[in-house]
């Protein structure tokens, strides 16, 4: 079993992170300037070290000092003398640096499929009826073995469906061109967001954040959000549908020795702000179960009021950095925080939270029966890496040497909703041929036989390309059989239902869309 790993300490206590119960989750808090980023730099290090991957978003830039040595300045040695502190051992980390627009790390991808109505629904900030719509355009995406990859093919699809909206009435409920047009122009903020870069493929494989390098020493993934920021909801999306991903794809597992894998979700405030209720249950639902996949996530933000009641009580390792009390609402963070921590004799911890310096914290973690640890004041350690950012020239030096280097920089666009309905599928093979020709001489018009060229054209037309009865009905000839047969077969190969909305698993979607 790995050794507990020390975050904090004190001249009378030390804080041991046990590493068969960090996937009990936890929670990390605190005004800005706190201290939050070094906790979570020593946190990453420790986990790396015992060779547990680590994701985790770099709102800052800071982050990606993970991947240098660190080394002591002045200012460093004089706090660390002052507080009874070790130097700590300086040493970089594997880092692999990720990033939604390519810029500053490899790309991030995932299909529109894979994202799924709910979560789209969600980035988009749609009202329930134009959800309801999204929802319909998936489900008839699915039912006409349509692809869904990228941007471009939703908007087909959506203005397909919108054209065509009194043929789908009968058999899926009303469409309104109102939510349509809302659905397309929501679509077109992103694009202008650069959210566009985000949909499309190759898809980001999951296993890919779970390596370690030769010595043991878990991954580092960092993803660069300074940009992403600037669009909160396309930020807190893409980070649950990471987190759905390993919900999804990874095995039970039970309690194991230590995590596979640890998710800081920083930022946390984001994923819940105006998130609809039955968002908010599936994100309980999956923090409640995927511990046993042996997944520990982590939730940073400033207030502990920025989480829900129901997925704080799931959270059992705490961090509590300063919190300011100017407000009435941080007078009642600051008394909520109190009591949710285990209290210690001879320590006011509603009087600590207000008065605790930089990089001091309240510290509460599981010991090693699973309990609640008395909550100590304590000061975190200093990381044996580089403190603030690296350099370009680092930074391209970590690309080029990354483990997934060229896998996900080269985009693929294949045939899907888009080229099917712009009229682009590819072209029926042999087999098809064959095919027709077949039910051509069973209809009694084999070419041979046929006297008035005309005829036989119209008759070939109808069988492959279909026909329109008196009332206006279509029915699919051959090639539009072939097509749907092969996007199918295409589609059956790359997963699982379009429509699975968000964490598939939970509704009884199957694997993913490859």
């Amino acid at each position: 079993m790995a050794d507990p790993i020390l975050i904090a300490r004190s001249a009378t206590a030390e804080c041991l992170w046990q590493p068969e119960l960090v996937n009990r989750h936890g929670l990390i808090t605190g005004a800005t300037g706190s201290g939050k980023t070094v906790t979570l730099q020593t946190m990453a290090e420790g986990l790396s070290r015992m060779g547990v991957p680590v994701f985790m978003a770099d709102v800052k830039g800071d982050l990606t000092g993970l991947s240098q040595a660190g080394k002591l300045s002045e200012k460093m040695g004089a706090v660390l003398k002052e507080r009874g502190l070790n130097t700590p051992a300086f040493a970089a980390n594997p880092v692999t640096l990720w990033d939604v627009f390519g810029q500053q790390g490899h790309p991030v991808r995932a299909t529109v499929s894979d994202m799924g109505p709910l979560l789209l629904a969600r980035m988009l900030n749609l009202n329930d009826t134009q959800a309801g719509v999204l929802n319909l355009v998936f489900k008839i995406a699915d039912d006409n073995g349509l692809l869904l990859l990228d941007l471009k093919d939703l908007r087909a699809m959506l203005q397909h469906v919108g054209e065509n909206a009194k043929d789908f009435t009968t058999e899926y409920g009303n469409i309104s061109a109102a939510s349509v047009g809302a659905v397309q122009r929501g679509l077109l903020q992103i694009e202008e967001q650069g959210g566009d870069q985000f949909f499309g493929e190759p898809m980001l494989d999951i296993h890919d954040f779970m390596q370690t390098d030769s010595q043991g020493h878990g991954l580092v993934n960092i993803l660069a959000a300074d940009k992403l920021m600037n669009s909160p909801r396309l930020y807190a999306t893409f980070l649950l549908w990471m987190l759905s991903e390993l919900f999804e794809q990874l095995p039970e597992v039970g309690d194991l020795d230590k995590p596979k894998l640890v998710f800081f979700f920083d930022e946390a405030h984001l994923l819940f702000n105006e998130a609809p209720k039955v968002l908010v249950e599936r994100i309980e639902l999956v923090v409640r179960l995927v511990r046993s996949k042996g997944v520990g996530v982590y939730f940073v933000t400033q207030n502990p009021l920025d989480i829900p009641d129901s997925i704080l009580a799931q959270l059992g390792n705490r961090v509590q950095h300063v919190l300011r009390a100017f407000t009435p609402r941080d007078q009642k963070a600051v008394a909520a925080t109190a009591q949710t921590m285990r209290p210690k004799k001879g320590l006011d911890v509603e009087a600590a939270i207000t008065d605790l310096a930089v990089g001091e914290a309240l510290v509460s973690l599981l010991d090693s029966k699973g309990r609640p640890s008395e909550t100590e004041r304590v000061f975190v350690l200093p990381p044996g890496s580089q403190l603030g950012p690296i350099t370009a020239d680092q930074r391209q030096a970590l690309l080029n040497g990354s483990l997934v280097a060229g896998v996900y920089e080269k985009t693929v666009d294949r045939d899907s909703a888009y080229e099917t309905l712009k009229g682009r599928a590819p072209a029926m093979d042999q087999a098809a041929v064959d095919q027709a020709q077949q039910q051509i001489q069973q209809a009694g018009h084999s070419p041979a036989e046929t006297h008035d060229p005309p005829n036989w054209v119209s008759g070939v037309s109808d069988i492959l390309f279909g026909t329109t009865g008196p009332r206006g009905g279509r029915r699919d000839g051959v090639a539009q059989l072939v097509v749907k047969s092969a996007v199918r077969t295409v589609g059956s190969a790359i997963g699982r239902e379009i429509v699975r909305g968000v964490l598939g698993g939970l509704l009884g979607g199957g694997g993913r869309r490859r």
